[in-house]
């Protein structure tokens, strides 16, 4: 490391330029900053489900309305003064910049009359004469509740429907109306304003938690911020690079800089400990950055290389969000560790660094401790078998939440609102499919479409299947104008060249029912398709639970692989894994026993955990193997030079993500939650297990 020490430091004008001027570079990126508010649009790429609904959305050029359910706060929809309200929203929804089309239950013209409706024909109308007008609307079932006290009304976007759903979130009702808003433009809405609150707050806050932690082991501001130097600069690099391509940020891809900061912030942690240390016994900076490599340089190459396996392992998964966080983070870890390895030395090389400050608060303590607690084999044997009994007890439990909403945090105004319109209209998201249907059966062809649809209305969790085939009866005319593509209904096209479009609309279901949905689809031969939000999301969750089992296979065995050709030795290389398998097992019960389960995002966790956690064990493996030159009492060496940093970094990763309970999506407090366990028991495990694992006189006193 000599010869690289020397380098580094006479060239550190030029590497330093160099860093300056890509960081530059990146920085202008960052101006093509944008976001993918469509939570939709993500999971349905890259998945079978989400291509079908897709195709069938473009079959059929429908797009998804926003649900505006209207509450009467005096008597019932029945009522004229209560219809006349609704009369008057209808006409403001309509009006507003970017609508389309309004479905409502008072329908824009009287059909027995051709008369248009407004307010004041309303207002001006018997009680009888305004159930007559109601019955003549063919939606009318859908669009009232039993009480009368509730009604939906369908929004459905000409275009931007994330700016309609702010527009209507401002919007002020008519008097006696109460309005909640639903439907995955509104969902989008509020998930473009939380996305850039994440990316512009979470990430400082997570600097200053970062750098506070190191600072408490390390004992000295200027090497606490320069520790995280090469992790910063990563992560700007790795957004400069997505903006450039013309990439967007989305709900998983915004903790990409997040994940940079605090995983990649662990060899430049190491890197300046074991310079402060060098500090105290040597002035000249190439000696300095010499020793410093020459004990953290390998492992600094290895724990670079594993961490970013670990979220490599996820581009082995079916699911495109957890594909591109894998690959995006696998990124800003290599530029990170590219950084902390040239960068970080060249920097620090032309600073005056004072020998070790001893008012650091946890790091004496910290080693002195673990001393301790190494002396016998009982800790760690304590620790192991603690560890598996929870795992065995917690594991089997481990579930996958289907739910759509699952980012949301319970009493979220949205998640609220979706409850609400399932409660009344049978699901803020209903399904959609298509009838087979020769147009030129003409309306005696739709038999067949109504006896699917009975079919389907009979399956458990089913409330209602509505298609043109249900206005046969009762309005014929009506029926033969949209058949003939002269009418359009409020609901969109409702026809194509060789189908009907259908809408589920269902009640109280689970898996198990919506499975039994699509059996019937699959084998009855008058039913072409059958998808929707809540299929794809129910794809997404079986793919959620193979991304789980196939990621951390492959974490495993690209970290075992890279470990073994480093080593050459099989017992250190399985020594090295025996905690992070821990750290795994364990990190699978919490989430089990939390009740969080498995979702799209913290199923990747463990992938991630696996590249992160066997950092801990690489530096301390390779700080035993230096130390083993002086006899016994290596390992007690090794934890003088290895113990601080490693708790530091798991400290500083757990207490930094800390910051996303900021955040008002759900799934971020709880990766939060599961990373303060992952970093302890990883940190832990590797502290603790692995002397135990080792000849009795690595921690006999010297």
């Amino acid at each position: 490391m000599d010869r690289i020490a020397r380098i580094i430091v006479e060239h550190s004008r030029r590497i330093l330029g160099v860093t300056a001027l890509i960081t530059i570079v990146a920085a202008l990126m960052l101006l093509r900053m944008d976001f993918n508010a469509d939570v939709a649009a993500v999971v349905l790429e890259g998945n079978e489900q989400g291509e079908t609904f897709k195709a069938l959305q473009a079959e059929y050029a429908t797009a998804d309305p926003i649900n505006v359910v209207a509450t009467a706060t005096t008597g019932t929809f029945r009522d004229p003064e209560s219809a006349a309200a609704l009369v008057e929203l209808r006409d403001l929804l309509a009006g507003t910049e970017g609508v389309g089309q309004v479905a409502s239950l008072v329908p824009d013209v009287n059909p027995l009359t051709g008369q248009a409706i407004t307010p004041e024909v309303v207002r001006a109308l018997p009680a009888a004469a305004l159930e007559v007008l109601l019955e003549q609307n063919p939606l009318a079932d859908l669009l009232l509740d039993d009480e009368g006290v509730n009604t939906l009304v369908l929004v459905t976007p000409a275009d931007d429907g994330l700016s309609v759903a702010r527009t209507l979130d401002d919007l002020t009702p008519p008097a006696g109306l109460e309005l909640t808003l639903s439907g995955n433009p509104v969902v989008f809405a509020t998930v473009l304003d939380v996305l850039s609150f994440v990316l512009l707050f979470i990430p400082p806050m997570v600097i200053v938690l970062l750098v506070g932690t190191f600072y408490a082991t390390i004992g000295d501001r200027r090497l606490s911020a320069l520790a995280i130097f090469p992790a910063v600069i990563g992560s700007i690099w790795t957004f400069g690079l997505i903006f450039g391509l013309g990439r967007e940020v989305d709900i998983v891809t915004v903790i990409v800089p997040i994940f940079v900061i605090v995983m990649g912030s662990a060899d430049g942690l190491h890197f300046v400990t074991h310079f402060q240390e060098e500090a105290e016994t040597n002035r000249d900076p190439v000696a300095r950055v010499s020793s410093a490599l020459s004990h953290v340089g390998v492992p600094m190459i290895l724990t670079t290389i594993s961490t970013a396996a670990g979220f490599l392992s996820l581009l082995a998964t079916d699911v495109q969000p957890i594909q591109q966080l894998g690959l995006f983070a696998a990124i800003g870890i290599t530029f990170a560790g590219i950084i902390s390895f040239f960068s970080l030395p060249a920097l620090i090389s032309r600073l005056t660094i004072e020998p070790r400050h001893h008012n650091a608060l946890l790091g004496p303590r910290v080693t002195a401790g673990l001393k301790r607690l190494v002396r016998t084999r009982i800790p760690a044997l304590t620790l192991g078998v603690g560890l598996l009994v929870f795992a065995g007890i917690f594991v089997p439990r481990l579930d996958v939440n289907s739910d759509q909403l699952f980012f949301f945090k319970d009493g979220d105004p949205v998640r609220v609102a979706f409850e609400k319109t399932e409660e009344l209209f049978g699901g803020a998201t209903p399904l959609a499919g298509e009838f087979v249907y020769d147009p030129a059966a003409g309306i005696g062809g739709l038999a067949d479409a109504r006896a699917a649809a009975e079919l389907l209305e009979a399956q458990p969790g089913v409330r209602e299947v509505f298609s043109v085939a249900d206005l046969s009866t009762r309005f014929p005319e009506l029926v033969e104008g949209v058949l003939a593509e002269e009418l359009v209904l409020p609901l969109g096209d409702l026809v194509s060249d060789d189908g009907l479009r259908f809408v589920l609309f269902p009640g109280d279901f689970d898996s198990d029912d919506l499975q039994g949905w699509l059996d019937v689809a699959e084998e009855d031969e008058r039913i072409s398709v059958l998808t929707g939000m809540p299929v794809v999301w129910d794809e997404i969750a079986r793919l959620v639970l193979r991304a789980q089992v196939v990621s951390v296979s492959v974490a495993f065995a690209l970290v075992a692989i890279m470990l073994f050709a480093a080593y050459r030795r099989l017992r250190e290389t399985l020594v090295s894994l025996v905690p992070i398998a821990l750290t795994v097992l364990t990190l699978l019960g919490f989430i089990a026993a939390s009740g969080i389960q498995l979702n799209l995002l913290t199923a990747v966790i463990s992938s991630i955990v696996i590249g992160v956690g066997i950092d801990y064990a690489i530096h301390y493996v390779a700080a035993i193997d230096y130390a083993r030159a002086g006899g016994d009492g290596y390992v007690l060496r090794a934890i003088d030079r290895a113990g601080r940093p490693i708790v530091a970094n798991a400290l500083g990763i757990a207490i930094a993500l800390s910051a996303l309970w900021l955040s008002p999506l759900k799934i971020h407090s709880q990766v939060s939650m599961i990373m303060w366990v992952a970093m302890t028991v990883a940190a832990l495990s590797a502290l603790l297990i692995i002397p135990a694992l080792l000849p009795r006189e690595g921690v006999r006193s010297e």
